[in-house]
């Protein structure tokens, strides 16, 4: 008998540890089955807090954050769903072309300074007052030591050089010519004082009711302000003229020979220049002005079409200049980027 103790005590512990395990085993399941319990039951939860109202989809900016298409998300974007309020731009307004609706607009009629987007309604201006635009005129040496003294933006044309008048509006739409603003201010009314009259009377005759020009070249002067809702009414308006919207949608332009450029010269759109090569492949920006002033920022009025539908955008007060990033276009394709969503 006492030879038979030893095994005994075996079988017991074996069988102690055998409980134990066992023990451990089903302790273990029973924790992951709580977990997973508990998994599903959040789970519920949320499905729950998401389900009323969203049907389903994904809002706009979960579609956007995720860089989806409305198809990939399968919900439908709208017009109305376009926000300017997050642009680098703090003016904005987005007006569809066809109808004059305005889409979106965000700081619309807050008091801006225009810059070159000035030019919009010496261009129109001096289309409208200028019988034959195939005409040549001379460009007068006297408007040339103000312009290089204040570093304003010039075409490329040279003092008492021969131009047409179509050459000069090529060059105050595409580059920003300064001395073919003036040009057209002088033979139309005379100078460039009674030229700003023009300008002013007409933005009263647009119904451009916060608008005011004291000079025919956007040049910085606190007296010399608009909006861009503004902007986006002369815009709409000069786009029906087909002088006005060949030059505006070109992306540049050869001159006609003259005798101080006997092959002529060629000057480019300020927004093709700056715009990214594969979105100006992709065609759906036809056409814009720039602007830029230390005291405008970065301004940018843009014709596009997307999904066989023209859209007017005007932006202004960027932060940035020449040689930063040009966040106007930027804000530009940001904001068709999302028109091309809608279907």
């Amino acid at each position: 008998m006492y030879t038979n103790q030893p095994d005994f005590r075996s079988r017991n512990a074996r069988r102690r540890r055998r409980r134990r395990l066992k023990i451990r085993v089903c302790g273990s399941l029973i924790s992951i089955a709580l977990v997973c319990i508990l998994i599903a039951f959040m789970y519920l939860i949320t499905s729950e807090k998401q389900s009323p109202g969203m049907e389903g989809s994904f809002s706009n900016q979960d579609v956007q954050n995720a860089g989806l298409t409305p198809a990939d998300a399968d919900i439908k974007i709208t017009e109305k769903d376009i926000d300017l309020s997050s642009l680098y731009s703090p003016n904005a307004i987005l007006v569809k072309l066809q109808s004059g609706e305005v889409i979106s607009a965000h700081g619309e009629d807050d008091k801006i300074y225009p810059a070159s987007l000035t030019k919009i309604m010496t261009a129109i201006l001096a289309i409208e007052n200028t019988p034959d635009l195939d005409r040549s005129t001379v460009l007068p040496y006297e408007i040339f030591s103000g312009l290089y003294a204040e570093d304003a933006s010039m075409a490329g044309f040279l003092p008492d050089e021969t131009a047409t008048y179509r050459d000069l509006l090529y060059g105050i739409l595409l580059p920003s010519g300064a001395e073919c603003c003036l040009t057209f201010a002088q033979d139309i009314a005379g100078s460039e004082s009674a030229f700003t009259d023009m300008m002013n009377s007409k933005a009263a005759e647009l119904g451009m009711e916060h608008t005011h020009f004291t000079n025919t070249t956007g040049l910085h002067d606190t007296d010399h302000y608009t909006t861009v809702r503004d902007l986006s009414v002369l815009l709409e308006y000069a786009l029906k003229n087909n002088d006005f919207r060949t030059a505006f949608t070109s992306q540049a332009h050869h001159t006609q020979p003259s005798e101080l450029h006997p092959d002529g010269f060629t000057f480019s759109s300020t927004l093709f220049t700056n715009l990214d090569s594969s979105e100006a492949s992709r065609g759906r920006i036809l056409g814009g002005k720039t602007g830029y002033t230390d005291e405008a920022g970065l301004c940018l009025a843009s014709l596009a079409n997307i999904n066989g539908r023209e859209y007017i955008l005007i932006t202004a007060g960027a932060d940035g200049s020449h040689t930063t990033a040009q966040f106007n276009i930027l804000d530009a394709i940001h904001v068709y980027d999302q028109l091309e969503n809608i279907r």
